[in-house]
């Protein structure tokens, strides 16, 4: 901490000025969000802190405020996510003497492709050299987009909220884990984040960026790869929003000594066959188990090409599109499959239920989308079929809300497919009947037939690195 005295309304009126704030500022509003929060579950400890120690939610909204309008520089970026890193809790990767590296995604609809990218890469770091493991902490559902941690609790007896102790025991055992944010890893961000969601402030490419960077970093990776949506389905309203935001979280990870990629990916439609909770478990399960369905292709694609660059800065491919081969004959091989397994064993999973995944699938009630005329199914918008999803019981409308295992829908094209007269588009699944009507509606509205194929977006849209980053 710093010498002199250092009162949060200075830090608030500098910043509401547009002027840089000093590494010893930041971290001392850091430090005092975090004794706030401290005193919010023990108020006992309030009255022995000094003055400069103690901040209102009034003072911390204003700060929020005043980078949302004036943005950070790159040291007060780089100041602020490394005192977010340290505000807690962090993991520690060195006794288990293997390359760290995880993968973050912005959200989107469908998108699970942590479930197959984890085992991917552990299985292959567990033959030959160099090890590597995957220490992937990853959050719930919310809003339109869905959760990782949702899908994984849909398995009987998965415990996703391991201490840093079996962490590091799990990854020891399976070099993969797949947990949720502990109350002490990075408390700054849980914190700061809640005060966003009720300021308006959640939009803010430079509070993102500290957010989610701080939790990666705490991890201890030496290598990261950011799944940045773009389109309809993108939490980023604009391509070059989600370019910037790109660029931005390249340059704090590179800046941080981890080797950061970012691939800015086409979410215009749900990714892959189905999106939900369970349903997205039994599709990866398949995969896994080599039963690829056609409306898989993309998921396929994308996992593995996100791995590839896993497995490159790991060292275990020459260039990322060998590790994307790699990857793919590490799911061919059945290799990830049994890594999968082990790493549903070690969190306590019941794993006789993969047997036949689409049998535990058990909705209560269901309805078809079918196409109202023949033509080619030209687009949708995709955050409103995410929205549908969780009005359907699968996701949350606000934190620590319980979400359905079973609802959901299921794809049955994609964009650019020629589709006749009563050909089935989704089918919508609901363990409440009452909950049909309004999704379907949704989906009904959002869905566009034409007489000409669209073309659909590429999947990789752009490849951002430490080469390329100029913002």
């Amino acid at each position: 901490m710093p010498s002199h005295a250092i009162h949060p309304i200075d830090i608030i009126r500098k910043k509401r000025h547009g002027e840089e704030l000093t590494q010893p500022e930041i971290e001392h509003f850091v430090h005092t969000v975090v004794l706030q929060g401290e005193r919010t579950l023990d108020a006992l400890h309030g009255d022995d802190l000094a003055p400069t120690d103690k901040i209102t939610d009034a003072q911390i909204a204003a700060f929020l405020m005043a980078v949302y309008m004036h943005g950070l520089t790159h040291r007060e970026l780089a100041w602020l996510t490394t005192a977010m890193r340290y505000s807690g809790e962090t993991f520690n990767m060195q006794p288990l003497n293997t390359f760290s590296v995880d993968k973050h995604s912005t959200g989107g609809v469908g998108d699970k492709s942590s479930l197959l990218i984890a085992p991917i890469v552990a299985a292959a770091g567990l033959e030959g050299t160099p090890s590597i493991s995957v220490p992937m902490i990853s959050g719930r559902s919310l809003g339109h987009t869905g959760g990782t941690l949702d899908k994984l609790e849909t398995i009987p007896g998965f415990d996703t909220q391991l201490n840093l102790a079996r962490m590091t025991e799990v990854l020891r055992e399976t070099h993969a884990t797949m947990v949720g944010q502990t109350p002490r890893l990075v408390p700054a961000d849980r914190l700061l984040y809640a005060m966003r969601d009720h300021t308006g402030t959640v939009e803010s490419p430079y509070l993102i960026t500290a957010s989610i960077m701080s939790k990666k970093l705490a991890e201890d990776l030496n290598g990261l790869v950011l799944d940045v949506k773009v389109g309809s389905g993108a939490f980023m309203p604009t391509y070059e929003k989600s370019e910037f935001l790109a660029k931005l979280m390249v340059s704090t990870g590179e800046l941080a000594g981890t080797r950061t990629a970012a691939l800015l990916t086409t979410m215009d439609e749900p990714m892959g066959r189905f999106s939900g909770n369970w349903i997205e478990v039994w599709e990866c399960v398949d995969i896994l188990q080599n039963k690829r369905h056609s409306m898989s292709a993309d998921l396929i694609q994308l996992s593995t090409i996100l791995s590839g660059w896993m497995l490159y800065f790991a060292g275990k491919s020459k260039s990322p599109e060998e590790g994307a081969k790699l990857a793919d004959d590490i799911l061919l091989s059945g290799a990830a499959y049994k890594s999968w397994l082990q790493i549903v064993t070690a969190h306590k999973g019941d794993t006789s239920i993969f047997a036949d995944p689409a049998a535990f699938h058990q909705p209560k009630a269901s309805r078809v989308l079918k196409a109202p005329r023949a033509g080619y199914l030209s687009g949708m918008d995709c955050t409103e079929v995410g929205w549908a999803v969780q009005r359907l019981g699968a996701g949350r409308a606000k934190p620590g809300a319980p979400v359905s295992a079973h609802a959901g829908i299921e794809s049955h094209a994609k964009i650019g497919t020629h589709l006749q007269a009563g050909d089935p588009i989704f089918t919508l699944y609901s363990e409440d009947e009452a909950l049909l009507d309004g999704p379907y509606k949704m989906l009904e509205a959002t869905i566009q037939i034409s007489d000409t194929r669209t073309v659909p977006q590429p999947l990789i849209r752009e490849i951002i690195t430490r080469d390329n980053t100029s913002i």
